[in-house]
């Protein structure tokens, strides 16, 4: 157990933000997830900037690594321009 203010707070602070953090990704990966099973070509347009932006967002906040974040956009793009 922290003895310092300083600590008690910043466990607190921590916990806040893992929780944000943990809502944030769970949202994304299941946009991402929605736009892998989308079979609607004009359906799956709309959804990838989304998508794109919730991948930039999460990565800009260091939730994930940013290649990470690049590497799912360049998958689900290449996915959105194959479909019919």
């Amino acid at each position: 157990m922290a003895n310092h203010k300083s600590a008690i707070k910043r466990i607190r602070s921590n916990d806040a933000k893992r929780t944000e953090n943990r809502y944030y990704a769970k949202t994304t990966r299941t946009a991402v997830k929605k736009l892998r099973t989308t079979t609607a070509k004009k359906e799956a347009q709309e959804l990838l900037p989304k998508v794109s932006s919730m991948l930039d967002k999460l990565a800009k906040k260091n939730v994930i690594h940013k290649n990470k974040a690049g590497n799912l956009k360049s998958k689900l793009a290449k996915r959105v321009a194959s479909l019919k």
